[in-house]
């Protein structure tokens, strides 16, 4: 019982000591890089280790396999209605989430985006039971470690200035919101709400909402001041949950972010920039806010990639931390081993095995690529990229070299399906090899062509 006890202690202190951000992966553009490329990107180059889609991708879902990346999937708004059928749910389980859970780690099914702003009345009639419906789905599968939520809107809220006078609208909290805080409390699942400071902006007290210093505005019923939005927002919709009756739910943010561009004043790098960087050191301090203290909210910035087909005005395509060629918009901290933007390696590409690819296909391609002339003298013992002694980092290497030394073209990274392009640098402790590698094979290619 006592080592039970101190394991699942441990077990909470290594989650509580670990990064608490994610990101929105969204895919309204048309020139996005290959899943199996995002999934490199963000395990390789990033600290990221989460990522919410908005629906259920397979393509994807396959793509993160093996990463250790936890994915949040979503089922649509319109969805929702069909799903209160046990059959419906039991077959979306089957179709959705077996076949790739738990090679890929789905830790939750988000049932909706922001129904109660964008769904009509049958689909918020509707939420709760689809709710639970998938839920029992879940378990009739053996499938016990995937949470069911949904992720709302703070227009939720009928107020949420000051916090203490926060409550959900009216209509909503009894018919809604109580019973599904009570379903998400007994199935120890959080609520996931979108607070976006960045629709609060106000011009005569910008800091407010960027978290850098300022007068802060004060709660009179709680004697706090709040220095910042982000907690101001946490904290109303932790009272509107305690008014009827749940304040004990956890929270998870399930989307905040900053326009870098659009047709007004708050858009900008700068104030993008300082939002994001500022709240993952808000998050990750573990600080808390005035009300929940001492807590890292699990958060997922919105969003990955500025996506150029989303409708709207201009701000609507600007909300990503990266361009589509991994090109960092703004520098938020995210980037492992100091990188910044510009660096050097951004723009290029690189060809790397498909995390699905097994063992013994990497095998074939490290055979196949050693036999047809390339140098494969830097992953042999005392070769500067023998470590790490794997079979997947030898055939990261090899096969990259092999496309490096063939122009470069997109077929020469097929590997009979299991190589892809990226242009995250997987070899950068090698890079300095494979130049080299490449500049003897073009002097050798220049002295045949002088003999000839």
């Amino acid at each position: 019982m006592a080592t039970s006890l101190l394991f699942s202690l441990l077990l909470l202190y290594l989650s509580a000591a670990g990064d608490a951000i994610g990101v929105n992966y969204g895919t309204l553009a048309n020139n996005l890089p290959a899943p199996e490329a995002v999934a490199n990107f963000l395990k390789t180059q990033t600290t990221v280790d989460r990522v919410k889609i908005f629906d259920a991708n397979p393509d994807i879902l396959r793509a993160f396999a093996d990463s250790g990346i936890v994915v949040t999937v979503t089922v649509g708004n319109g969805e929702i209605v069909g799903l209160t059928d046990p059959k419906v749910a039991r077959r979306w389980v089957s179709d959705h989430i077996k076949p790739f859970h738990p090679r890929t780690r789905i830790n939750y099914i988000a049932v909706g985006n922001e129904v109660l702003h964008w769904g009509d009345k049958f689909q918020v009639a509707k939420l709760v039971p689809a709710m639970k419906s998938l839920h029992h789905a879940l378990l009739l599968e053996g499938i016990k470690d995937i949470k069911v939520t949904s992720p709302h809107s703070l227009g939720i809220l009928s107020v949420s200035e000051p916090p203490s006078a926060a409550r959900f609208r009216r209509g909503y909290d009894k018919a809604i919101f109580a019973p599904m805080l009570k379903f998400l409390t007994e199935t120890n699942a959080p609520l996931m709400v979108n607070p976006y400071p960045y629709f609060g902006y106000n011009p005569k007290n910008p800091n407010y909402s960027l978290f850098k210093p300022n007068r802060g505005i004060h709660d009179p019923a709680t004697g706090i001041t709040y220095t910042n939005m982000f907690d101001q927002l946490l904290d109303a919709v932790h009272i509107a949950a305690k008014s009827v009756g749940y304040g004990g739910v956890d929270l998870v943010v399930g989307e905040t972010g900053w326009a870098s561009a659009c047709e007004w004043e708050v858009c900008s790098i700068q104030n993008a920039m300082d939002y994001n960087s500022n709240l993952i050191k808000h998050v990750n301090s573990g600080k808390g806010t005035p009300l929940m203290p001492n807590r890292k909210f699990e958060t997922y910035l919105f969003a990955l990639f500025n996506e150029n087909l989303k409708p709207g005005p201009l701000g609507e395509r600007n909300w990503g931390l990266f361009q589509p060629d991994f090109t960092p918009v703004y520098d938020v901290g995210i980037l492992r081993n100091g990188q910044k933007p510009g660096s050097g390696s951004w723009g290029k590409k690189w060809c790397v095995p498909k995390l699905e690819a097994s063992s013994q296909a990497l095998q074939a391609n490290i055979d196949y690529v050693c036999s047809s002339g390339v140098d494969c003298k830097p992953i042999q013992p005392g070769g500067p990229c023998f470590e790490p002694n794997d079979v997947r980092s030898h055939a990261s290497f090899v096969m990259n070299s092999f496309y490096q030394i063939n122009g470069r073209h997109d077929y020469n990274c097929d590997f009979a399906k299991t190589g892809v392009l990226t242009t995250a640098n997987p070899n950068l402790v090698c890079k300095r090899a494979s130049e080299d590698q490449k500049r003897v094979l073009i002097v050798v290619r220049l002295k045949a062509s002088w003999e000839n």
